[in-house]
């Protein structure tokens, strides 16, 4: 089968395009005919060996997470999946056997693995996964759709609707509508809780763009300043909650724009790891600052029901062929995108 797959770690130029042997089904899994797989940042972390996620070679390693297509085997023991079914792929696979798994909290298993990272991934014709990693999308659910959905809506549905539990009265700031992450938060906050959504953004068409997709006020923050604009909104009393995945760049700001009692979930740090919490701010207005790292198989269930009755539709910005998936990565690291970027074998 035809593949992208890396043999050291470094820039765009590793990528390599070629044949590689396809994946065997084991007991419990399910081979997948990928019709769709999305770029995630985790995506260029792996391939650089940037945060932690150095390996050895070889083996080689196929890259890719997010995905989707039709079932074409399955393995013994599996129920509730046959072969031509569409699915879309939950990417990150977890033991089942600890403390956290069996508990319901499969989000905090100590042995969770990434499809793409950890095990070879979906920029490939076929992927092997476990059968609860496979969620049966409807058939007006295009493949890029559902590609689109697992890395970004489900930190956000673990951050608004699990554990933050946004409300339909409240104001949400969603930081950089543009990316990934930010066109989920907006969609989820707006089309299926119904708060209000404020999201930053660097130019007038991504503006446009997150209006478009549901966002009530958007700041630019190229031409003014986040924290006065906010102040002028929400008549000086603040947000209720702020959705994090850029990091340091703009947390100062954000976290200033809290009102007493507000929530703050981070979900992402690309642009910087490191920022300075204001702690008198922090037990004077009884904020709660928490992180989440996607989400639970029980929300990627309900995030497949919420996008199989149409209540969300993924932003894309572009779709590659296989063989062009360096020029996806290369669109994705110069950050001039809206939405996802999509790979197609």
């Amino acid at each position: 089968m035809k593949a992208v797959y890396i043999n050291k770690h470094g820039g765009i130029d590793v990528l390599e395009y070629g044949d590689v042997p396809e994946p065997s089904v084991g007991v419990g899994q399910v081979k997948v005919q990928v019709k769709a797989a999305c770029l995630n940042r985790l995506d260029l972390y792996t391939r650089e060996g940037d945060r932690g996620l150095q390996r050895d070679f070889p083996p080689s390693l196929i890259l890719g997470g997010d995905c989707s297509g039709d079932v074409v085997e399955i393995g013994e023991g599996v129920l509730g999946l046959s072969v031509g079914d569409r699915v879309i792929v939950y990417p990150k696979m977890t033991c089942g056997q600890c403390v956290d798994c069996l508990s319901g909290k499969d989000d905090l298993c100590s042995r969770a693995q990434f499809l793409g990272t950890a095990s070879n991934g979906s920029y490939a014709d076929y992927v092997v996964v476990d059968s609860g990693n496979a969620h049966i999308i409807g058939d007006d659910i295009t493949y890029n759709m559902a590609a689109a959905v697992p890395t970004t809506f489900l930190p956000c549905w673990n951050i608004l609707v699990r554990r933050g539990k946004l409300k339909s009265w409240e104001t949400l700031l969603v930081l950089s509508a543009s990316a990934g992450v930010g066109t989920a938060a907006i969609q989820l906050a707006k089309n299926v809780i119904g708060a209000t959504v404020l999201t930053t953004t660097s130019s007038e068409e991504k503006a446009k763009q997150a209006a478009e997709i549901g966002a009530d006020f958007v700041i630019n923050y190229k031409e003014e300043s986040i924290r006065d604009r906010i102040k002028e909104i929400t008549g000086g009393a603040g947000v209720d909650f702020v959705l994090d995945h850029v990091g340091a760049d703009f947390f100062k700001d954000a976290f200033y724009s809290l009102k007493s009692g507000g929530r703050y979930g981070i979900c992402g740090a690309t642009t910087g790891l490191r920022a300075e919490l204001h702690l008198g701010l922090l037990f004077s207005k009884q904020i709660d600052v928490f992180g989440a790292f996607m989400g639970s198989k029980k929300d990627m269930v309900e995030i497949t029901q919420t996008l199989n009755k149409g209540y969300i539709n993924p932003s894309i910005h572009h779709a590659f062929p296989l063989s062009e998936t360096s020029n996806a990565h290369k669109m994705m690291e110069e950050t001039n995108f809206f939405g996802k970027i999509i790979i197609n074998p």
